[in-house]
């Protein structure tokens, strides 16, 4: 900062309603553990990007993957690799995300063929929602940087991102990088209404991310391009807003009944705990190779309060961490909220 801005500076933290910089909050530090030798492979298998990773209620964690082609990997709750699931599926394009819902029902969103599919516990396809482009008409061409958005469609996605529920089993679906709305479908499959579109307004998004519901039902959107996450309720009203978490590349919402929100800023490798309301509790982590570092983290699930789970793109890895909130004794500053 020029010397001749000092001045205004301090007048302006004079001012009435001011707060200066030294008086704003801090967020503890929040020291954790990465569990080592997580995941044992067989000797002729590799990890890609690990896009995605899930768990289900028998702790079985699963890993969609971007390696020479997408693939779907399920390994037992101590790391032993069981099975591929969906292999060589149409559907499988290019890796986004794997969800796992109350059912053990295994949910896949894939960006590049503009599909969510859901599977059985045994690894059968049960519903498929989207629609693959045609292999005689080519892969789409994407908008160029600048041009308007493409028009969305009902019934169909434009590089969808991420997938959640609610009690009564409705789907909320990210729809994505080129729509930049917020999909709903009920439980059999049948589209009910869509919210929102390209712009930085209440509502509106910039790369819908991320989406996670809590246990009433409301909707949380990772609206990374604008830096924020987004809350609606059941219904598309929105709520709130939260911010000062960076861009938010990855969120998860523990069970309930008191529930806490995750947020991965990924490219300087943070990941942040809150509240409900947006309240930061705590941050931890740095960007780097290294365990305990992260390199882009893309998903994130979080089975309890000081257990989550990372999905990494530069370091074709999944990680466990533990976390252990109360050894922290070191602080951070909390940017103030907007």
């Amino acid at each position: 900062m020029p010397r001749s801005s000092l001045p205004a500076l301090f007048a302006l933290l004079a001012m009435p309603g001011a707060v200066a910089l030294a008086q704003q909050p801090a967020v503890p530090e929040i020291p954790f553990e990465s569990v080592p030798n997580l995941l044992k492979l067989p000797a002729d298998l590799y990890l890609g990007e690990a896009a995605g990773v899930a768990l289900n209620s028998k702790g079985h964690i699963f890993v969609f993957t971007r390696s020479g082609h997408t693939r779907l990997f399920e390994f037992d709750r101590n790391g032993q690799f069981l099975r591929e699931i969906g292999k060589d599926l149409y559907g499988f394009d290019f890796a986004h995300v794997v969800r796992v819902d109350k059912d053990d029902n295994i949910w896949c969103v894939d960006e590049g063929s503009n599909m969510v599919i859901k599977f059985s516990p045994e690894g059968r396809v049960l519903m498929l929602l989207g629609r693959k482009w045609e292999l005689v008409e080519g892969r789409p061409e994407q908008p160029k940087a600048g041009s308007p958005p493409p028009v969305a469609r009902t019934g169909a996605f434009n590089r969808p991102t991420d997938v959640a529920w609610d009690a009564a089993g409705d789907i909320f679906i990210s729809d994505g990088y080129n729509n930049s709305r917020v999909v709903k479908i009920d439980k059999d499959g049948n589209w009910i209404k869509s919210w929102g579109q390209r712009g930085k307004a209440t509502g509106e998004f910039n790369t819908p991310h991320s989406i996670a519901t809590d246990a009433s039902g409301n909707v949380y959107v990772g609206d990374r391009g604008n830096s924020r996450i987004q809350v609606f309720d059941p219904d598309g009203n929105f709520l709130r807003e939260i911010t000062g978490v960076g861009a938010p590349w990855a969120i998860c919402i523990t069970p309930g009944p008191n529930q806490f929100l995750y947020t991965s800023d990924s490219v300087p490798g943070r990941i942040y705990k809150l509240d409900l309301n947006g309240r930061i509790l705590g941050v931890f982590g740095r960007a780097g190779k290294q365990m305990g570092q992260f390199g882009w983290v893309h998903e994130m699930t979080c089975p309890a309060e000081n257990e989550v789970w990372v999905g990494e793109l530069l370091n074709w890895r999944v990680q466990k961490l533990i976390l252990h909130p109360r050894q922290g004794a070191s602080a951070v500053a909390q940017p103030s909220p907007r």
